[in-house]
C-alpha cells in the first residue's frame, strides 16, 4: 500500500466511500472535501501497491501558530473491502507523524459505538476526554472527544 497527498481528482471516490461508511449520518460531500483541501489541511489517500484505486483517505487540520499548534483529525475512511488490513492504521500514523513534526496535540471525535476506531485511537495514545451528545446528525449518535498529547521525540546527539 502507498500513501499519497489527496488530490481533487480523488474527491469523487472519497464521496462514494463516505456514503457507504456513514449512511445514517451526513456524509461529507464533494464541497466539504474541496473546502478542506482549499484550507490547506493535510489530507492523504491510500492506494494498493499495484493500483491507482483509492481505498482510503484521512485528513488533519492544524490551527495556531508555531509553538502553540493544535491538530484535529477531521476524517479517516477506509472502504469496507480494505478494512482490517492496516489501511486505517497507516493513515492515522501518517497524520500523527505530521502532528509530531509540529509538536501539536491531536484531538478528534468518534462515534461511541465505533469500537474498532476507538480501539485504534487508544492503541496510538488517545484518551477519552468527554462526550458530545447527539453529535452526529441526522442519526443523533453520540461522540467521544479524544485527545493525544504532544509527542516529543528525543534526538540523540552524534
Amino acid at each position: 500500500m502507498r500513501l499519497e497527498p489527496l488530490h481533487r481528482k480523488d474527491i469523487g471516490r472519497c464521496v462514494e466511500i463516505e456514503k457507504i461508511l456513514f449512511p445514517g449520518d451526513d456524509p461529507w460531500n464533494a464541497r466539504a472535501f474541496q473546502s478542506e483541501l482549499d484550507a490547506g489541511g493535510f489530507y492523504l489517500s491510500a492506494h494498493p501497491d499495484d493500483s491507482d484505486e483509492l481505498i482510503g483517505y484521512a485528513g488533519l487540520a492544524v490551527v495556531g501558530r508555531p509553538g502553540e499548534y493544535e491538530a484535529s483529525v477531521h476524517t479517516i475512511g477506509v472502504e469496507p473491502g480494505s478494512q482490517k488490513h492496516g489501511v486505517g492504521t497507516a493513515l492515522l500514523l501518517a497524520l500523527l507523524v505530521r502532528a509530531d513534526e509540529l509538536s501539536a496535540p491531536v484531538f478528534l471525535e468518534v462515534r461511541t459505538d465505533n469500537d474498532a476506531a476507538i480501539g485504534l485511537y487508544e492503541r496510538h495514545g488517545f484518551e477519552r476526554l468527554g462526550l458530545r451528545k447527539r453529535y452526529y446528525q441526522p442519526s443523533g449518535a453520540d461522540a467521544y472527544t479524544m485527545g493525544r498529547p504532544v509527542q516529543v521525540r528525543n534526538e540523540v546527539a552524534g
